[in-house]
């Protein structure tokens, strides 16, 4: 895994994801579900950014609704994807212990990639990404976010791929995230031209 390039992410074997997580795996054995879009997904987005600017404070230097959930008309597993930029995700001292007794549950450590955490929520299905300020990978989830929001044809692609491969049989889930990467490079590098253009 590079935190250089992540065009160079390759996709995790069953090795590599048990090593980044904490606690048992728990294997999927068959095909994503995919929910049409949920106009409550935004509202539990933000009670969660709410609870965590609470427990966090000023060391929460960025809360964005990121993911499938976050693009209006988008089918997407009903995870909240959440991005928390702290001022050093590697510094778990500083916010897991406040998190943690909040119920928030730290369930992958990849030091290689950007230093990035994930935890899952106390109640509601969310997938809480870390990363420290400035992390490059934040740049790109928001920027495909914001693209899929405005580009429908982008969006109607991406829907098409995750409905053809979430109607595959997958081990893990994170087979099936890693198997959407071709499509999402595209996408981004799309997004980053568009932006580029505006100037």
């Amino acid at each position: 895994m590079s935190a250089t390039d992540p065009a160079d992410r390759q996709p995790m074997t069953e090795a590599e994801l048990q090593a980044v997580t904490l606690g048992e795996l728990q294997p999927l054995g068959g095909p994503i579900a995919l929910h049409d879009y949920d106009p409550q997904w935004p509202q539990l987005f933000q009670r969660e950014a709410q609870r965590i600017r609470a427990l966090l404070g000023e060391r929460a230097l960025l809360l964005e609704h990121a993911g499938s959930t976050s693009v209006p008309g988008l089918a997407a597993k009903p995870v909240i994807d959440i991005v928390l930029a702290v001022p050093d995700s590697a510094d778990e001292d500083a916010y897991v212990p406040v998190l943690e007794a909040a119920g928030y549950r730290l369930r992958i450590r990849e030091p290689e990639w950007y230093e990035h955490r994930l935890f899952k929520g106390p109640d509601t299905d969310i997938n809480l990404h870390v990363f420290s300020v400035g992390c490059e990978e934040i740049d790109k989830m928001l920027a495909f976010r914001d693209h899929l929001r405005t580009n429908a044809a982008d969006r109607e692609l991406y829907e098409r791929a995750k409905r053809e491969l979430a109607a595959q049989n997958w081990k893990y889930t994170q087979n099936y995230a890693d198997a959407k990467t071709a499509v999402i490079e595209q996408i981004v590098a799309r997004a980053r031209a568009s932006a580029t253009a505006r100037g």
